[in-house]
């Protein structure tokens, strides 16, 4: 195995998961406020009071005797996501983007029963997904219609945008596909291709799967430097809001376009990874550095995200 010397990515300006948790989030995120991100509810709830767009609130089953009902829950529904409220890293996430004549299919086909459902949701209840194996409430959610533009470039799955956002500025973009090695999920050490955004034109700038540089989707065999995200500045303007939603000073942003509504904001992360920096071939620490240059005055949403694009635009070729 091959490992970079300290001192050369230390000159890219790689910030380390230490840094990271002392230096910008132990400081900039209070604790106090972790609840509001790692439940996936309590997100909803203070983005919709922020008048922030969030895909749509089906039902939510937060006893075990309330499972029986799941049938009435999503009865109509032509596709749904179950989720745990306190889940993490895309764990006891499961979609169904299917439903004909009382039958369950996963984006992959296969065929989920009614009862294998309810298991599930049981599971969920029980904290098997949940952080700290707490008990949790299983999340019922409309199910996204993923933007035609990126047919192709993720396999069996909806591609999630993550900006990290410090003091209210975007300061990085990955876009996240994913693949059959990943199982669908957009997790990156779970085998997604994780692709560096431009911050000032959402042009795709690098691409990585299992931390090596790639070209094309491993599975559809998409040319990956053709990606240009849509509604880029609406997606800024939307990370940069969440600052103020959330009161946090550093955090990740993953958001997904749907075909009807457009960017909605899927949850937050106080302790955003740092794959991101692989993504973008690149380091955070100078962007950080420079936005703690500041001055500490209020700044507006419009005007950061202008500054954000400004400073940390690169024109670049991927490579």
């Amino acid at each position: 195995m091959l490992f970079c010397h300290p001192s050369k990515l230390k000159s890219k300006g790689i910030m380390g998961m230490n840094q990271r948790n002392i230096s910008y989030i132990g400081r900039y995120n209070p604790r106090s406020l972790y609840k509001l991100v790692d439940d996936k509810l309590k997100t909803k709830q203070i983005a919709l009071k922020g008048e922030i767009a969030v895909p749509d609130l089906i039902s939510v089953i937060g006893q075990q005797h309330e499972v029986a009902d799941l049938t009435n829950r999503i009865r109509g529904f032509g596709g749904f996501c179950i989720k745990p409220a306190q889940g993490s890293g895309g764990k006891g996430i499961l979609v169904i983007t299917k439903v004909a004549d009382g039958r369950f299919f996963k984006p992959s086909g296969s065929e989920v029963t009614l009862l294998e459902m309810e298991r599930h949701v049981s599971n969920i209840l029980a904290g098997l997904f949940s952080l700290g194996g707490k008990n949790d409430v299983a999340v019922i959610e409309a199910l996204i219609q993923f933007d035609p533009v990126f047919e192709g470039y993720s396999f069996e799955g909806v591609p999630d945008i993550r900006l990290i956002v410090f003091k209210g500025y975007p300061v990085m973009g990955m876009l996240r596909l994913s693949t059959a090695a990943s199982d669908g999920k957009a997790n990156l050490h779970q085998g997604a291709v994780g692709v560096g955004i431009d911050i000032a034109t959402g042009r795709a700038l690098r691409a990585v799967q299992f931390d090596e540089p790639v070209t094309h989707h491993p599975d559809t065999n998409k040319e990956l430097s053709k990606m240009q995200v849509p509604h880029w500045d609406r997606l800024m303007t939307l990370a940069a809001g969440c600052y103020e939603m959330s009161g946090l000073g550093y955090l990740g942003t993953d958001m997904v376009l749907d075909t009807e509504r457009g960017p909605l904001l899927l949850e937050l992360n106080a302790r955003p990874g740092l794959a991101i920096q692989i993504a973008n071939g690149e380091g955070l620490l100078p962007r950080l550095r420079q936005v703690e240059a500041l001055p500490a005055h209020p700044v507006d949403v419009e005007t950061r995200v202008a500054r954000s694009k400004e400073w940390f635009g690169r024109d670049t070729q991927m490579v």
